[in-house]
């Protein structure tokens, strides 16, 4: 456990982790604060981060499960302790960490009789299992247990759909969720009108990612979120013939650099987020967890630096080149000096 000792600034706004521990393999857990506020700021942002927190940061999980032979999910297997639900159940609450996106597949393939855990799925190359140690299922005969496995990364809790299961195909709850808990509470100083307040968040999670990576990547969404407000102008909201339905017009990465030409001023370079250009999911990922978020930040680096960046192929800084050719005439330098 670290503890550490709070100290509050009147001059700047300013966060720190003041307890960071790990219960678990599975349950880490950290404390935060923020100060100096004005009196109902607190409360302001610790409802949006908590929401944030529990909604909108991405987590990897199982979606479906797939074995022959298998007449429906609450059937029994001679030979396994654990009916099929309760397989599925365990299979749920497997925690993966990865950047993937779309769908990749994973196995089980082991023979009895012993005790099937976590550390039995073969995994693709971009995810890694948490805990190991997870049980699965136990085997008391000799007998074959293959299991086709589906992983997705999404976010929030999605429950399965319904179907007739006749090709041995089950889906699963996805909980992508990787923030298990997240609470805020206020703690307020000072007299009168020069009353101040101190937001504490406290965030447990399931070891997919500390808490510190969480509160990064929920301030990140918001920040998102409130992109458009701040860089596009006012647009006509297309209605269509039902009158309960919308269509609201993408704020493209083209219609920012539009605006840049036509204002002689310019919009600063570090008010344009890369997530609003034509990169790539994996791409953008890549920059993301380099703490590449803006134009700035990326035009900050050299060839050479964004290669050194984990998973970066030279196919990637091609790509990236091309965009900043085509909409900005610029190229990035080859090296830093």
């Amino acid at each position: 456990m670290v503890r550490e000792e709070v100290a509050v600034s009147t001059r700047t706004l300013q966060w720190k982790c003041v307890e960071s521990r790990t219960d678990s393999k599975r349950l880490y857990y950290g404390r935060f604060i923020l100060a100096p506020l004005m009196k109902g700021q607190a409360d302001t942002i610790g409802i949006a981060m908590r929401r944030a927190l529990l909604g909108e940061i991405e987590g990897t999980c199982i979606t479906r499960a797939k074995s022959e032979k298998v007449p429906h999910e609450y059937s029994t297997i001679v030979g396994i302790e654990e009916s099929v639900h309760a397989i599925l159940m365990n299979l749920k609450d497997i925690v993966l960490r990865s950047h993937l996106y779309g769908t990749r597949d994973a196995s089980i393939c082991v023979r009895g009789p012993r005790y099937v855990t976590a550390q039995d799925i073969i995994p693709p190359p971009s995810v890694e299992i948490v805990d190991t140690t997870q049980h699965i299922a136990s085997l008391t005969e000799p007998i074959d247990l293959c299991i086709e496995l589906q992983i997705e990364r999404d976010r929030g809790y999605r429950m399965k759909t319904p179907n007739n299961y006749q090709d041995g195909s089950y889906p699963i709850d996805a909980v992508s969720m990787p923030v298990r808990n997240a609470n805020h509470s206020i703690h307020s100083y000072g007299n009168g009108n020069e009353k101040q307040e101190i937001l504490f968040l406290e965030i447990w999670t399931n070891g997919s990612l500390t808490p510190k990576e969480a509160l990064h990547e929920a301030s990140r969404n918001l920040i998102d979120l409130f992109i458009p407000f701040l860089h596009a102008e006012e647009q006509d909201i297309n209605l269509e013939d039902n009158p309960n339905r919308f269509t609201v017009p993408f704020f493209t990465f083209h219609d920012r650099l539009a605006n840049i030409r036509k204002n002689k001023k310019g919009i600063a370079l570090k008010c344009i987020f890369i997530d609003q250009s034509e990169l790539p999911p994996r791409t953008y990922n890549c920059l993301k967890r380099s703490n590449i978020h803006t134009l700035l930040d990326l035009l900050s680096n050299s060839q050479e630096d964004l290669m050194r960046i984990e998973h970066f192929r030279i196919e990637d800084v091609k790509q990236i080149l091309d965009i900043l050719q085509k909409h900005f005439t610029i190229d990035l330098p080859k090296n830093k000096f």
